[in-house]
């Protein structure tokens, strides 16, 4: 009889094998590579679990168990690794907010925990995921910058604005917004928080929420309404792109809903292309 795919709690000795596993697709994985960058494979220095699945000294698939629950796999185990990793998280119980990821890991992995932690409040399948490896395609605009420490108050309002709009629910929710903020300021000290501020306004931003020495991964991207329409989002991306290739990491990625036909326009227009999938489940 065949045994069920198993998975185990990784530690600091499997961090030359998790390496190898996401480097098999930089972009794709970056969010896992930078936090395993930074802080290693040990649970007590990851602040979370990362699970993994394999045989021998090899890796097929990780999981990372945080506050965001995020697979990666190598094509052609995302079933097996699903089973494994599913089977660790309902023993678990779910603590986190989302499951986000590449969409062929994902996906099988929702399939198999949505009879026990579904309804999801939001489901996500299909989320181009999108890369630029060279200049942009349009003229970046200039009075698009890091933001300074003391604009974190003058930019948090847009923050909020672009989590509510984009997650459907509100980032004060919880704790009053004290994560959230600190979130922010964290970004905004490491550099990785852009936005074209005017009179005290925040007319554009973006962040790079995520870096690995191979690529990052834009998020938060938001135009203030008043101002869309206006060619401000492609300039605007146009600048990120700009400061992050050449700052940051070589290659620029970002996911978008695939329903956001306006938002994709934009990308498009500045010189992305779409290199893979992903897929989020909102709690």
């Amino acid at each position: 009889m065949l045994r069920s795919p198993t998975a185990r709690v990784l530690d600091e000795t499997d961090e030359p094998a998790v390496r190898r596993l996401l480097a098999a697709d930089p972009v794709a994985a970056c969010v896992l590579a930078g936090r395993i960058e930074a802080a290693g494979t040990a649970p007590a220095s990851l602040g979370a679990p990362l699970w993994g699945m394999g045989s021998g000294r090899g890796l097929d698939a990780v999981c990372l168990a945080g506050a965001n629950l995020i697979p990666f796999a190598v094509p052609g185990a995302e079933r097996a690794a699903a089973v494994a990793f599913a089977e660790r998280a309902r023993r678990a119980g779910r603590r986190c907010s989302t499951i986000v990821g590449p969409a062929a890991a994902v996906e099988p992995l929702w399939e198999l925990l949505e009879p026990s932690w579904g309804p999801a409040r939001d489901h996500r399948p299909r989320q181009p995921l999108m890369a630029i490896e060279g200049p942009p395609a349009v003229a970046p605009e200039p009075r698009v910058r890091p933001v300074r420490p003391r604009e974190v108050d003058v930019l948090l309002p847009a923050a909020v604005a672009m989590f509510t709009e984009e997650v459907g629910v509100s980032p004060l929710r919880v704790d009053g917004g004290a994560g959230y903020r600190a979130r922010v300021e964290d970004l905004v000290r490491a550099g990785q928080s852009l936005a074209w501020i005017e009179d005290g306004r925040v007319l554009f931003k973006a962040e790079i929420g995520a870096v690995s020495r191979a690529a990052c991964q834009v998020q938060g991207v938001w135009t203030a309404p008043e101002w869309r329409g206006r060619g401000i989002g492609a300039a605007g991306m146009a600048a990120v792109v700009e400061y992050a290739r050449t700052t940051i990491a070589p290659v620029v990625s970002l996911y978008v809903n695939d329903y956001n036909a306006a938002a994709r326009a934009v990308y498009t227009r500045v010189g992305f292309r779409e290199v893979g999938r992903y897929a989020s489940v909102l709690f």
